[in-house]
């Protein structure tokens, strides 16, 4: 027996548990995909998309609770977006390699790790039981939370990456610092700092539990923040758990076109991501 010839067994014992545990996790993708297309094609409709809910036994369907997912998650973006664009570039141009840049980082991955249903009782503490009531608003500010860390730190990283010899070049010729960061920093990192935007919005677009919280839920159109808000995520969770088959299909078609929604965003950012790199 050669010297090394016990090291690559190791090696190869090693790659073929990582090999076994990479597949099993895809296993376990592909079946959990597998079962909500089997099920949510059975009952998807375009009722789903155009009628209100009409009970257990109605041909009903789930138009406020799209509009009032959309309607959240705009909101939220609208929000969470500039503050984590603002607060990414404050870290990566004015806060470099400050003490309290790396502060505000390490606080960003905590933030990021923490359950969303810890986010979601904290907004309901200062935004719903001091308004008595749950509302629309305290369910956007719930996923604007969520949202701002990742958008930060995606910021961050891709401004990060920027060579810094541009910044210099165009100080320079008597660029003014904010010109340079709009005029050349910006659209060097702009595939990038999109990516990030649209993976933060596919991460909130499946959050159930802070809205449990905040806006709650509201089986019929609205449009008015100041109610409870209809969502998408909560509506498949209340149907899920009811004994009518009818609201059980459903559920399963809502959860469908979520996971496809949250697919086609994830690939959107990946593809932007490689279009940057060619």
């Amino acid at each position: 027996m050669k010297p090394h010839s016990g090291r690559l067994w190791v090696n190869y014992l090693a790659l073929g548990l990582a090999t076994a545990c990479a597949l099993f996790g895809l296993g376990l993708l592909f079946l959990i995909l597998y079962d909500i297309v089997s099920h949510g094609l059975t009952s998807l409709s375009i009722s789903l998309l155009t009628q209100d809910p009409a009970g257990p036994l109605g041909r009903g369907g789930l138009k406020g609770a799209f509009l009032g997912q959309g309607l959240l998650t705009l909101m939220a973006a609208l929000v969470g977006v500039p503050l984590g664009v603002l607060g990414g570039t404050y870290l990566a141009e004015y806060g470099r390699d400050k003490k309290f840049s790396k502060v505000i980082i390490s606080l960003c991955d905590l933030a990021m790790s923490l359950p969303s249903i810890v986010i979601g009782i904290f907004v309901y503490s200062i935004l719903v039981k001091p308004l008595g009531g749950f509302n629309g608003w305290a369910g956007s500010a719930a996923l604007a939370v969520i949202m701002v860390p990742l958008v930060m730190r995606t910021t961050e990283s891709m401004l990060s990456m920027v060579p810094w010899t541009l910044r210099e070049a165009a100080l320079a010729l008597g660029s003014p610092y904010y010109q340079v960061i709009i005029k050349i920093v910006y659209r060097q990192a702009a595939s990038g700092i999109l990516t990030g935007i649209l993976l933060a919005i596919a991460r909130v677009a499946g959050e159930t539990a802070p809205l449990m919280f905040t806006s709650f839920n509201n089986n019929y159109f609205e449009l008015n923040l100041n109610r409870p808000m209809p969502s998408v995520t909560v509506s498949i969770y209340q149907y899920a758990g009811s004994p009518f088959d009818a609201w059980i299909g459903q559920a399963w078609a809502a959860a469908l076109m979520v996971t496809v929604v949250v697919l086609f965003l994830n690939i959107l950012g990946r593809l932007l991501v490689k279009v940057k790199k060619a």
